[in-house]
C-alpha cells in the first residue's frame, strides 16, 4: 500500500479528476450523463470525490475480504464506524452487490503503531475473474464523501485460498536457530511462544495453528505494522486451547536487499503481510491479507477449536 496522497493522485489521473466536474464520460468539459442506476450515477451525486486505498490484493472467484483506507483530498482518513459499499462490473453497469463494511481496530494496547489505526472491511462476493469496481460511502461523516477503485479478480489466488490444503513449510523456531531469536523476528518485543512450533511440526501434530508471514520493521504499508503484536494478544487470549501461533518473517536473513525468503515463497505470497487459520486436518479456513483487527482473528481462531 502506497501513501494516500500518492494513491489518490494516481487514481485521479485515472479516473479524470477527484473532487472537479471532470469525470469519466466527460466530453469538451461538459459531463456526459451517466445511465440512471448505475455506479456512476450513485458516485456523481454530491460530495467529495477520492479514491479508495487499497489494502487487499488477491482476489480469486467466491467470497474475498476486502479492506481499504478513505483518505480526503487532504490526507486525512475518514473513520465513520461504517461505510456503504457497491460493486459492479462496470461504472456504466448498475450495481449488482451492496454491503455494509466496517471500521476495524488493527493495533493493540502497547502495540507498534502506524500511520493508519483502523481500516475498513467488507466480505463481497466477486463471482468470476475479472475487474470489478467498488464505491464506498462512509456514513455518518462529518462531509459526504464517496471512494472510487477498481479489484482484479484472477482465475485464482496467488496466495492459498479457503479450502486450499495448507503448505507444509518447515519454518525456523527457537530450536532450529539455536535460541537465537533475532533470527526470527525484527519486532522489538519478541513473544518467544510464537517461535517454539513450525508450519510443518502443527500439521504433523494435527494441531489448529495460525501462521502469520509479516516484517514489524519493514513493513510496506501504513498499516500492517501491528500485525504481529495482534497475533500475540490473540494467542494469549487462546493460551492453553491447544491452538498454536507461528510468525514468519518476509525476507531472507531480515535483509530486504536479498528478497524474500523460501517460507513466504512456497505460499507464493504475493504480498505482506499474509495470516492463515488453519484447522486440525491442514485446511485453511481463514486468510486475512493486509492488517486486520483482533476481533477478525480470535472469531477465525474460535471457529477452529470446534
Amino acid at each position: 500500500m502506497r501513501s494516500a496522497a500518492f494513491v489518490i493522485a494516481s487514481a485521479c489521473l485515472l479516473l479524470g479528476g477527484c473532487g472537479g466536474s471532470s469525470r469519466p464520460g466527460d466530453e469538451g468539459g461538459e459531463e456526459a450523463a451517466a445511465p440512471v442506476g448505475s455506479l456512476e450515477a450513485l458516485w456523481r451525486a454530491p460530495g467529495e470525490d477520492v479514491a479508495i486505498v487499497p489494502g487487499t490484493s488477491d482476489y480469486g472467484p467466491g467470497r474475498n475480504r476486502v479492506s481499504f483506507l478513505v483518505v480526503d483530498s487532504r490526507s486525512r482518513l475518514v473513520t465513520s464506524p461504517t461505510a456503504t459499499v457497491w460493486v459492479a462490473r462496470g461504472l456504466k453497469q448498475a450495481p449488482f452487490a451492496e454491503a455494509t463494511a466496517r471500521l476495524v481496530r488493527i493495533g493493540v494496547p502497547g502495540g507498534a503503531k502506524a500511520d493508519a489505526t483502523d481500516l475498513y472491511v467488507v466480505d463481497v462476493d466477486l463471482p468470476r475473474p475479472g475487474k470489478y469496481w467498488l464505491l464506498a460511502e462512509p456514513l455518518n461523516a462529518s462531509k459526504r464523501i464517496q471512494a472510487i477503485g477498481q479489484v482484479e479478480v484472477k482465475q485464482r489466488t496467488a496466495a492459498p485460498a479457503v479450502g486450499d490444503r495448507a503448505i507444509a513449510s518447515h519454518t525456523p523456531t527457537l530450536g532450529s536457530t539455536g535460541g537465537d531469536i533475532t533470527r526470527l523476528t525484527t519486532s522489538t518485543r519478541p513473544d518467544r511462544a510464537l517461535y517454539v512450533s513450525s508450519v510443518a511440526d502443527a500439521l504433523a501434530a494435527r494441531a489448529p495453528f495460525v501462521v502469520s508471514f509479516a516484517t514489524p520493521k519493514y513493513c510496506q504499508s501504513r498499516a500492517c505494522g501491528p500485525v504481529v503484536d495482534v497475533v500475540s494478544a490473540v494467542r494469549r487470549q487462546f493460551a492453553g486451547s491447544g491452538v498454536r501461533f507461528i510468525h514468519v518473517e518476509i525476507y531472507e536473513d531480515n535483509d530486504p536487499a536479498k528478497g524474500t525468503n523460501r517460507w513466504v515463497d512456497e505460499w507464493k505470497l504475493p504480498t505482506e503481510p499474509f495470516t492463515f487459520v488453519v484447522d486440525r486436518r491442514g485446511i485453511v479456513t481463514a486468510k486475512l491479507e493486509g492488517a486486520f483487527s483482533a476481533s477478525e482473528l480470535s472469531a477465525a481462531v474460535e471457529r477452529v477449536q470446534r
